[in-house]
């Protein structure tokens, strides 16, 4: 039998890998095993910006309550970068002619992958969405913005060689998930756009990594096997499209996000702690210019999770009140749990934010009046990555590997387990002092019933509720 005409190209497609092997520098990484880092990968490595994620833990806080969550952005963006590479790799072995995949643009996807999160704060999504919306007066900060400015800065600081089509290709992939990001690559591969952050479904190599990595360092175990998608993804129409078998497959990666939001990213006691950090980092922003450091990279790269140890330790009297809330949570004295809330589904698209005033509207008779700084309240949203949509309704697959059509998959013809309504929101609310813990539990009971007209099924335990310092794990 003849060889195939795509032969000669996997030949030269495995060739070009190796080749580049040959050029570069072996890490072994505790999930992927051995990452080759490319010359161009190493010069934006091998600076100090880049060397901050080693100081920025990938779940923030988390490891106050999963001690085993110390991993870092670093070791994900590594991840990232490798699968990203990988993912093209496997593409170009079995190409669509029409859409060819070069040399260029793997170099291009793995430099996005690389870069995707060179622009977080400390502690996370927390920093993001809790602590800089109280001082940029409405105006919008996301860390994929801040990828993009923190590149330019790496690039001419460092003096970094680089082709101008890949810098400028490298962070449109960085931003393609946003709202802003670009769905119109003028080179007809679209697809390439969806390989790291993946606007159009939420399919891509950052969840393929931080959901294995975090599940892991956990020790919670993760039944979702990327391998599996990754063997069978393949471009159709220039969009990565997947076999129809792996349907559920694609719906585990989804379930996977949404359990781990749920048990481990939005855990009632790391949400409080994140509570605490971000009142002890509002207390500190003047004496250390915290929020306004996002608006130079130059001065956003210093900034990182050591900035709790530099408040802890310095003594100038102005920084008391944030100093004691960091010694509060190293000596686990923490805003207390009272109880959460489950917002109902038919509420969900009017819902409106509760604040501890509406807390304390809520209380009647009691011999302690609450005052706001009390209560803490944190409302978190878990998803399926489209907010209340099925992101499901717009992954395409295809029926076998002979077969050009691609198509969507209605939920119903594959399973009715699969959730009709694919959006949770989840009011917690905390007291800051343990002895308010029965007060404040009630009036949240009282405002339950009076906006939605049940209650949570889990009461706050009569013991937490007497108990004056309860031991917080």
């Amino acid at each position: 039998m003849g060889a195939s005409s795509n032969d000669g190209y996997c030949a030269s497609n495995y060739a070009s890998y190796c080749q580049n092997r040959r050029f570069s520098k072996e890490i072994l990484d505790n999930v992927h095993g051995t990452i080759y880092l490319e010359p161009l990968a190493l010069k934006f490595v091998d600076t100090e910006q880049f060397q901050r994620l080693r100081d920025l833990k990938q779940l923030g806080l988390t490891n106050m309550v999963y001690p085993g969550a110390v991993h870092t952005r670093f070791e994900h963006s590594l991840g990232v970068y490798h699968l990203a590479g990988e993912v093209a790799y496997r593409l170009r072995a079995q190409q669509d002619p029409e859409f060819p995949i070069e040399d260029f643009d793997i170099k291009t996807v793995k430099l996005a992958g690389l870069l995707h999160d060179i622009g977080h704060g400390p502690f996370s999504h927390t920093f993001e969405r809790q602590f800089l919306p109280l001082f940029l007066n409405g105006a919008s900060w996301s860390h994929e913005d801040m990828s993009i400015s923190m590149i330019d800065y790496i690039v001419d600081k460092h003096h970094i060689d680089i082709e101008p089509e890949c810098l400028k290709k490298a962070k449109e992939m960085v931003v393609a998930s946003t709202e802003h990001g670009s769905h119109n690559s003028p080179t007809g591969k679209q697809f390439l756009y969806d390989i790291v952050a993946n606007g159009r479904n939420g399919v891509d190599v950052d969840k393929f990594d931080y959901l294995i990595r975090d599940s892991w360092a956990c020790g919670v175990g993760c039944g979702f096997m990327f391998a599996r998608l990754m063997e069978s993804m393949r471009v159709l129409g220039d969009e990565i499209c997947y076999r129809a078998k792996d349907y559920l497959t694609v719906y585990k990666l989804f379930s996977t996000r949404a359990e781990m939001h749920r048990t481990i990213y939005t855990h009632a006691k790391v949400k409080g702690i994140e509570l605490m950090a971000v009142d002890a980092l509002t207390k500190a922003n003047e004496a250390f210019g915290i929020a306004d450091a996002v608006q130079n990279p130059g001065e956003f790269w210093k900034l990182d999770d050591t900035i709790l140890k530099r408040i802890e330790v310095d003594e100038r009297p102005e920084l008391k009140e944030a100093r004691d809330l960091v010694l509060r949570i190293r000596r686990r004295d923490l805003y207390q749990f009272c109880n959460e809330f489950a917002v109902p589904k038919e509420n969900l698209d009017h819902f409106k934010d509760v604040t501890p005033q509406d807390i304390i509207c809520s209380q009647r008779s009691s011999d302690v009046t609450l005052k706001e700084e009390d209560i803490a309240v944190s409302t978190v949203k878990i998803d399926l990555t489209r907010g209340s949509s099925n992101p499901l309704e717009s992954v395409k697959f295809f029926q076998d590997y002979d077969s050009t059509d691609r198509f969507t998959i209605p939920v119903e013809r594959i399973s009715h387990l699969v959730p009709a309504v694919c959006q949770d929101k989840i009011v917690s609310v905390y007291a800051k002092k343990p002895e308010l813990v029965e007060v404040v539990s009630q009036a949240f009971e009282n405002f339950q019933m009076t906006t939605y007209g049940v209650k949570a099924i889990l009461a706050t335990p009569e013991k937490k509720k007497n108990r004056k310092r309860l031991f917080p794990y």
